[in-house]
This record gives C-alpha cells, structure tokens and sequence, in this order.
C-alpha cells in the first residue's frame, strides 16, 4: 500500500479545508416533546392454514397453545389429542403511537417461536396485544405476508429470504384509547433533545424566544429545553410552531466504523491535525498440501498393506520494498476518504489509518465501532 500511499496523500490538498456548512433543520428533527412516546406490544398467538410447515405436531408449546385456544371456542381436547403440522405459535409485535384512537389499525410483525419451516400462506388467528403495563391495548389478526419461502422433499431443500417472518399491515385495531401529554406537571412544555448538545439546546432556546411566541424557554439541561406556556393562548398551536422553527444545529465531531461490513462513515468537517502515517506491508502465506501415496499389490490383494497420506506445508513471508513514511498537514475526513477511494484502497485499510490517526491523538473526532 505503500507506493500508492505516496500518490494518495500527496495528492491531498495543503491549504486548510475549512468545515462545511450547516443547514438549517426544523425543530423538530432535533428532538421530540416529552410525553409524546410510542409504546411496544407484545402478543402470544396461533398462525393456522399452513401447508406442512408449521410446528411439529409433538411441539408440548404448539399442542398447548392450540388446545387453549380451542378450549375457549368450547371444544374439551387435550393438549395430547391436538396434532397438526399446519399451526405454529408466534410472537406477535407491534408499536402504539403516542396518540390513538379506539378503531385505529397498525401494522404488525409475526415471526414463529417453535420450529416451523414456513409461515407462508398462514393467517393469524385473535391474539390480543399487551403494552408494558401489562394491559391489552390492541388485537391482531388476518393474513400473512412472508418475504420468503422454503420447500423440501426428502434430502432437497430451496429456501429464499426468511419465511419464519412475516408483516401484517393494518392487521391490529386499537381498542383502548390513548393520548400523550403534551405538558408536564408544571404545566411547562418540555422539549427532549435526540443528541445532548448544550450548543443546540442554546440554539433552540434562542429560536423560540425569537420566534414571537411570547411563550419564554430557557436551557435546563444539555438535553432539555423548558417553555413556559402560561401566557400561550392556544397550547397546541404553539407546539405546531416550536416544531416548525429552523435551527442551525451543531455537527458533532463523531466517525462511525462497522467493522462487520466495512464501512466508514463521517461526517465532512471531521478535521486531522498534521501526522506521520507509516505503513508496511508484509505477506504472510501459509500453504498446506496434502498427499496420498498407494502402494500397488501385484498378483492379488494384501489386507496389511494400507494408504499413506503426506502433508506438506510451507510458509512464505514477503514484504513490500517500497515502505515509506509519509506527512500530510491539516486536512479533513472527506480529503482522506476521497484520495484513499480513488487510489483503490480498501474499506478495511481505510479503517486502519483512521484507528492508527486517533490513537496518535490527530483525529479530533470520536470514533464509533459498531
């Protein structure tokens, strides 16, 4: 990498890159407001209609399940008299927005928890949808839709995607009303920043004070700003205008890397002091081969005489001769990426120079690895 290294960081601009621009963003993709909060749901259910590739008719969880479920439709069977490879139990999930009526529908997620094959074709039967108090809000029901399939005959099987998965859209109808609050107990409207910043939370503060509202905010917290909504007329109709603000928000200084996928991503005005990068490559191959040497019997058989197998193995050690130590000055993320593309360099080596660059305190940034 070496040699090309040379032409990358050399080809990287001398003059200081100055930070991007900020844009301005409503207010309300910096936070929400207090109170205002989805809630998951969880339910426990029975997928029937499957085609043979539900849960096996032994599964104890299955023959329970559907036995109950029978039980309350008024047939008395034991869980041991329910055998079927048409049913699976499933976990059934879904998210109660933060203001719902009684009728509202939602969409769901189905996936199996026995060992079914496939929930393609399936339809859910009732199951009731309990928040995190422990209280139903929500009931689901209706037909599947898998983003996949399997099939097998005896030793062959072709499967795409996953079919243990499945989405119901629009499949689970409210039937407890319920609505967030919009102030505390203060009677403040209370505005959560999604990043603690106290810059932004400054920003915000002086937005809405500029905004003519005539309701005052104040910083509480890195993550918090207040509004007294006292001498609002119309409380909701202020919200409606704290979230249209715009507000120039501060970038934050933070590179992510995945190491899993190889990817880098930072932000343009993530800035690198001026530092050395010295970089050697060295080759290590290590190759195994293995032999089998059989002995030829002439005029019959001989049952002492067996095969021999041989392994050989060599290991090579190759360096590059063209190491070198290289200096850049002040320069930005984008600079660095952008010259490391063009010359072809890989994610994985990106990720390196950017780890080696903030251990040797250039990087002013935080790194995320994921």
């Amino acid at each position: 990498m070496s040699r090309v290294a040379i032409l990358i960081l050399a080809g990287l601009v001398t003059a200081f890159a100055g930070p991007v621009d900020a844009q301005s963003v409503q207010l309300r993709d910096l936070g929400r407001i207090q109170g205002w909060r989805e809630s998951p749901l969880v339910g426990y259910g029975i997928v029937a209609g499957l085609t043979g590739t539900g849960d096996s008719p032994r599964n104890p969880i299955t023959q329970r399940a559907l036995a109950n479920a029978l039980g309350r439709l008024g047939s008395n069977l034991s869980p041991e008299q329910v055998r079927s490879r048409n049913v699976a139990v499933v976990m059934v999930t879904g998210v109660l927005p933060p203001s719902a009526n009684a009728g509202d529908r939602i969409d769901v997620n189905v996936t199996s928890i026995g060992d079914a094959r496939s929930l393609s074709g399936g339809v859910l039967l009732m199951t009731p949808l309990a928040g995190p108090d422990q209280r139903p809000y929500a009931v689901a029901q209706g037909p599947l839709v898998v983003g996949g399939y399997q099939f097998s005959s005896q030793d062959n099987a072709e499967q795409r995607n996953v079919p243990t998965a499945g989405v119901i859209s629009g499949g689970a109808t409210i039937e407890v009303a319920t609505e967030a609050r919009t102030l505390d107990d203060n009677g403040q409207l209370v505005f959560v920043l999604r990043e603690p910043s106290f810059i932004n939370a400054v920003r915000i503060a002086d937005a809405i004070n500029a905004s003519g509202a005539g309701a005052p905010a104040w910083v509480a917290d890195a993550d918090m700003v207040r509004v007294d909504t006292r001498a609002a007329p119309d409380v909701f109709r202020l919200v409606a205008l704290i979230e249209a603000l715009p507000v120039e928000p501060a970038g934050l200084a933070r590179v992510v890397v995945n190491e899993r996928t190889g990817t880098v991503v930072a932000g343009g005005d993530v800035r690198i002091s001026s530092v050395a990068v010295s970089q050697g490559d060295i080759h290590v191959s290590v190759r195994q081969r293995e032999e089998g040497s059989q002995p030829t019997v002439y005029g019959g058989l001989n049952p002492d005489l067996a095969g021999l197998v041989i392994r050989n193995t060599s290991i090579t050690v190759e360096e590059d001769p063209g190491d070198a130590v290289i200096t850049f000055p002040n320069t930005t993320i984008s600079d660095l990426m952008e010259g490391l593309s063009r010359a072809g360099i890989d994610t994985r080596g990106k990720i390196a120079v950017l780890q080696a660059i903030r251990a040797a305190g250039a990087l002013h940034a935080e790194i995320v690895v994921q």
